[in-house]
């Protein structure tokens, strides 16, 4: 049988999995498609990471390199050091044997655990699998179905006050920026003041960048903006990925909780030193370590008055709670919090719960300036209109770890001030800067196959669709414009007649872009890494109503095909209602379009009749999911992620029992009819399963068998999906 890996993964889409697998395999095994699970969730990468499980990651990593490779993958958990301590604590409650998270290690052995853990944080999976480049765009029944049923965007005011406020100059990445195109393989060290900080394996023909942000000028540029927030009346709030930029990005959260919050950390000083604070890992870990202190009270109270001055007023997590942005670093995750500003027309919530135009902080230029001009546009032309917008589809550089989203073993906070080199092995200096103590410095690289390939992949999209193709590069940036070089290269080896193809600056990319989409026209935006992940969340998020119905394609390099789901996240929140009252509104969409796509690959590959009529008739029952609007509602009581799982079921059979391959319409016509018979049945049986708590077993490593008992509570469905 062909095989389809699916990855097991976190939170929403792991529950969701419970009940979509069965049913997915019950079909296409009767096209000899067998979909076997992988478990990369972050308790599986943890006990693997302690040497109690088998790394499935790495293995997964061997399969995107075969010809042959067809790996489903699912969002998942991009750990932050709050998030990994509380999956550790959980799993040791559940009889595993693993020691604590070193938060400061002490000794060698705590070192060896904690760089043990550190393999988990962050974005420990992407950078593994994304052994090619990112094809997203909405497919087009999603969009018609987008367009017809539109969702609300709020309006802008017409004198909106929202804004973006980044970095300029030399005190960010974008401005101390170097670049530069290797000529030979060779060995590359990076260097402080002649200190080795660590040593890579360059290729021929790939680009390198060295950069680094000034921790004095991002302190004086955050304060600056708590300055103007008070004076311009809006809201004030930050925003940033300190889970896949798991290191620079945490250490830009803790400098802007420390100014926002200067007072607390004046006065506290010598406690917050005793007590071992980190105010990297925000407001929450700091409550947990004054917890039981003489000063708990008297600190807790500090904070509260700062942010009840309203001076300025500070964006809210939970207003309810009183959960402030700066809660942890992974609360407010900017291509998915960035997004929801737009949608809601320049506004955060305030810690009444009342919407407040805002401005959004965000440090790194590199990709602010996109967000920037985002809101720009909104505040100049007024919100968007869902039923005749045009679509942003991309096409991503990413394979083999490529740019910011592979820096992680090059990024440092240094130690001392000084001199930061990067040497060519026969010493030749290819860079230098000149850097301060805590100063973020971080190198990250693009290798010229992936680069030709991404080229390569933008024309044919382009030859597709026949729109204009953007590449959003600008001159201006040393990195950038090292990749116009090769760009213009690699054009120029491809059949581009009749395409309307422009490299643009992100400013002014965003702004054609957005003219057209106006318009209600389409452009592809071909992209580098970060601004891929950036505009994949914001136009989906817009068009569409969510990321996590955006067609997500990565043809691998080597043949096979990365198929991905949920661009949007995992949904805690959705796990959370869940287990209060048995109901999932997660939507599978994703899941189903992916696993098209998947089948599609097989039945080309294979040349099976088999395969493609199981990959239409999944392609109809597709259609008819959105048609029949059988999307979860978001309320206990209604149809929620198990009931569309169902509708699936039945298109798909029904699809299958009238189709042209005789074979699968004898096999699934007796199926349809059960499925269209018994429908109130299962959906009564479903609903009865709602509206009380629900025991999986755990919330990283839930008991399968528990957690499959509350995602399949059907038994009427499940006895004929199961004698399929």
């Amino acid at each position: 049988m062909s095989k389809i890996i699916w990855s097991k993964i976190d939170e929403a889409p792991a529950l969701a999995t419970y009940s979509l697998l069965p049913i997915v395999n019950a079909f296409t095994k009767a096209a000899g498609v067998d979909v076997v699970t992988s478990d990369i969730s972050l308790a599986g990468r943890t006990l693997a990471a302690m040497g109690l499980a088998e790394d499935e990651l790495s293995k997964l990593g061997e399969v995107v390199l075969q010809e042959d490779g067809n790996i489903i993958k699912l969002p998942n958990v991009s750990a932050s050091i709050g998030q990994l301590k509380d999956c550790i604590a959980e799993l040791q409650g559940q009889g595993y044997d693993i020691p604590d998270f070193p938060e400061n290690p002490a000794n060698a052995e705590e070192e060896a655990i904690r760089a043990k853990y550190n393999t988990c944080l962050g974005s420990a999976v992407n950078p593994v699998l994304r052994e090619g480049n990112s094809d997203r765009r909405a497919a087009k029944p999603v969009k018609r179905f987008a367009q017809k049923n539109p969702h609300r965007l709020k309006a802008f005011s017409e004198n909106s006050k929202a804004y973006v406020a980044h970095m300029a100059g030399d005190g960010d990445f974008y401005g101390n920026e170097k670049s530069v195109t290797m000529d030979k393989a060779q060995k590359v060290t990076i260097a402080l003041n002649g200190k080795e900080l660590a040593t890579i394996d360059a290729l021929d023909k790939e680009i390198l960048d060295g950069t680094f942000m000034s921790a004095s000028k991002l302190r004086a540029f955050i304060q600056k903006t708590i300055d103007d927030a008070k004076a311009n009346g809006v809201l004030w709030s930050i925003h940033l990925k300190a889970t896949m930029m798991k290191i620079s990005d945490p250490i830009m959260f803790g400098h802007a909780l420390e100014v926002f919050f200067a007072p607390v950390f004046e006065k506290y000083a010598t406690t917050f030193k005793e007590l071992k604070v980190n105010a990297n890992l925000g407001i929450s870990d700091i409550e947990k370590k004054i917890a039981g202190h003489a000063q708990e009270a008297e600190i807790k109270a500090a904070f509260k008055a700062v942010v009840d001055s309203d001076s300025p007023k500070i964006a809210m997590v939970d207003s309810d709670k009183g959960t402030t942005n700066f809660n942890a670093s992974n609360d407010v995750i900017i291509d998915a919090s960035m997004p929801v500003v737009v949608r809601e027309g320049g506004k955060q919530w305030d810690r009444n719960g009342d919407a407040v135009e805002c401005v959004a902080v965000i440090p790194d230029s590199t990709y602010a300036m996109f967000h920037a001009e985002m809101v720009a546009d909104c505040v100049k032309n007024g919100q968007y209109d869902v039923a005749t917008m045009g679509s942003m589809a991309n096409v991503g550089l990413m394979a083999q770890k490529a740019e910011e989203y592979g820096s992680h073993p090059t990024t440092f906070e240094l130690a001392e001030a000084g001199t930061v080199t990067v040497t060519a092995e026969d010493g030749t200096v290819l860079m230098s800067f000149e850097c301060e103590a805590g100063d973020i410095w971080r190198m990250s690289r693009a290798k010229d196959i992936p680069i030709k390939d991404w080229v390569r992949l933008a024309v044919e999209r382009g030859q597709i669709e026949q729109v204009p193709v953007i590449f959003w590069l600008d001159e201006n940036r040393a990195h950038d414009a090292e990749m116009i070089k090769k760009v213009n290269t690699y054009l120029k080896d491809l059949n581009t007649d009749g395409l309307d193809i422009q490299i643009m600056d992100v400013t002014s990319a965003t702004r054609f872009t957005n003219a057209r989409v106006r318009e209600g026209k389409n452009t592809i935006a071909v992209t580098g890494n970060v601004l891929r992940d950036h505009l994949t969340d914001m136009y989906p998020i817009l068009e569409l109503g969510t990321s996590a119905k955006m067609l997500s394609i990565v043809p691998l390099l080597a043949g096979g095909g990365l198929y991905e789901t949920g661009a949007g996240g995992s949904a805690p929140k959705h796990v959370e209602q869940f287990l209060k009252e048995g109901h999932l509104r997660w939507d599978s969409l994703g899941e189903f379009l992916a696993l098209a796509e998947s089948l599609r690959f097989l039945a080309r590959k294979h040349n099976s009749a088999e395969l493609e009529a199981v990959t239409a008739g999944l392609d109809f029952a597709n259609d008819a999911y959105l048609d029949n609007s059988k999307e979860p509602s978001r309320k206990c009581g209604e149809p929620d992620n198990k009931a569309s799982h169902f509708y699936v079921a039945q298109y798909w059979a029904k699809a299958l029992a009238e189709g042209d391959n005789a074979a699968l319409a004898a096999k699934f016509a007796p199926v349809a009819k059960a499925l269209t018979e018994n429908e109130d049945k299962i959906i009564a049986e479903l609903l009865a399963s709602e509206g009380s708590p629900k025991d999986i077993g755990g919330y990283f490593h839930p008991d399968d068998a528990k957690a499959e008992a509350a995602m399949r509570p059907s038994a009427t469905l499940n006895a004929i999906i199961d004698a399929i």
